[in-house]
C-alpha cells in the first residue's frame, strides 16, 4: 500500500514539533533553574556560616558576661576583706596601744617596787646594827650597793660648828681629807642650808674638791655633819629619782642611826631604866 503524503492548508500531514529546539529550550530552562538551586545552596551555606559565626560570638559574648560576673564578685570579695583587714589592723593598733600602755605601766610598778625596796634595804640596814662602826658600815654598804658611790666621805660638824671632821671615807686617802671650815666651802653650804647639793656635771668625774652630790645628815631637825659623793662607779652616769629618795633617807636616818649607836655604845650596851619608858603618851 502506498502512502502519500499531502501538502496543503488542512491537510493531516503537517509537519511534526522540532525535538531539538524544544531539548534545548528544556535543557535552557533546567540551566537556569540550576543556576537559581547553586545560588540558592550558596546562600544556605553563607546563611549557614554567618549563622556559626554568630553562635561562636554569642558564647563568647556568654562566657565573657560569665568572667565579668566572676570578676565583679571577686572584687566585691576582694573590698570585704579590705575592709576586714583595716578593721583588724585598727584593732591590732588599739590592742598594741593598751599592750603597751600597759605594759609602761607595769614597767613603772616595777620600777617604784624597785625603788621601794632599796629604801626598804636601805632603812633596814640603817637601823640593824647599835654599834657606831656597824652603822658607818652600813652606810657605806647603801653608798657604795644602793647609791653606787665609788668614792665618798662622812663628815661631822665639830662642837663650835666651824668646821667639818672626817669620820669614815672609802675610795680615798685620809691623808687627802681634812677638816673643811662651814663658812666657805660647798660642804658648808649644804650643812648650812640643809639641803641636798646634785652637780650637774657626770658624777663619774667628780673630785674632792668638786664633788658629785653632798647630802646634809640631821639629827631631830637639826643639821650635824654631811656625806660627801665625790665620784660614783663607771656605770653610774647619772642620778635617778630613787638615788635622790636615798639621800633624803640617808639624811634624816644616818646620822640618828649614829648617834644612837653611839649612845647605847656609850652605856656599855645596856638599855635604858624601864622608868625612861614611862608616861611616854603624855
Amino acid at each position: 500500500m502506498t502512502n502519500d503524503r499531502k501538502s496543503g492548508p488542512g491537510g493531516s500531514d503537517a509537519p511534526g514539533p522540532d525535538l531539538r529546539s524544544e531539548r534545548d529550550q528544556f535543557l535552557k530552562k533546567f540551566s537556569g533553574g540550576t543556576k537559581l538551586s547553586e545560588e540558592f545552596l550558596r546562600e544556605v551555606e553563607q546563611l549557614q556560616d554567618r549563622l556559626r559565626h554568630l553562635e561562636a560570638e554569642n558564647a563568647g559574648l556568654r562566657a565573657k558576661v560569665e568572667a565579668d560576673e566572676a570578676i565583679r564578685e571577686l572584687l566585691a570579695k576582694i573590698d570585704r576583706l579590705e575592709t576586714e583587714k583595716r578593721e583588724l589592723i585598727n584593732r591590732y593598733h588599739r590592742v598594741e596601744a593598751v599592750n603597751s600602755e600597759f605594759t609602761q605601766r607595769v614597767q613603772e610598778v616595777e620600777s617604784e617596787f624597785a625603788n621601794l625596796a632599796n629604801l626598804f634595804v636601805a632603812s633596814n640596814q640603817l637601823h640593824s646594827s647599835l654599834s657606831p662602826r656597824g652603822v658607818t658600815r652600813r652606810i657605806k654598804e647603801v653608798l657604795a650597793q644602793l647609791v653606787g658611790a665609788e668614792r665618798y666621805c662622812m663628815y661631822l660638824a665639830n662642837q663650835d660648828s666651824t668646821e667639818l671632821v672626817p669620820i669614815a671615807y672609802e675610795g680615798v686617802a685620809g691623808s687627802a681629807l681634812l677638816p673643811v671650815k662651814i663658812a666657805d666651802s660647798e660642804l658648808g653650804q649644804a650643812l648650812v642650808k640643809g639641803a641636798a647639793s646634785v652637780s650637774d656635771h657626770d658624777p663619774t668625774a667628780g673630785t674632792v674638791e668638786r664633788p658629785a652630790a653632798v647630802i646634809p645628815l640631821t639629827v631631830d631637825e637639826k643639821t650635824v655633819g654631811v656625806i660627801a659623793i665625790f665620784s660614783t662607779l663607771a656605770q653610774k652616769k647619772r642620778f635617778d629619782t630613787v638615788d635622790f629618795e636615798l639621800f633624803k633617807l640617808l639624811g634624816q636616818h644616818a646620822a640618828a642611826a649614829l648617834v644612837s649607836a653611839s649612845l647605847f655604845a656609850h652605856t656599855d650596851r645596856k638599855l635604858p631604866g624601864l622608868e625612861a619608858f614611862l608616861d611616854l603618851s603624855v
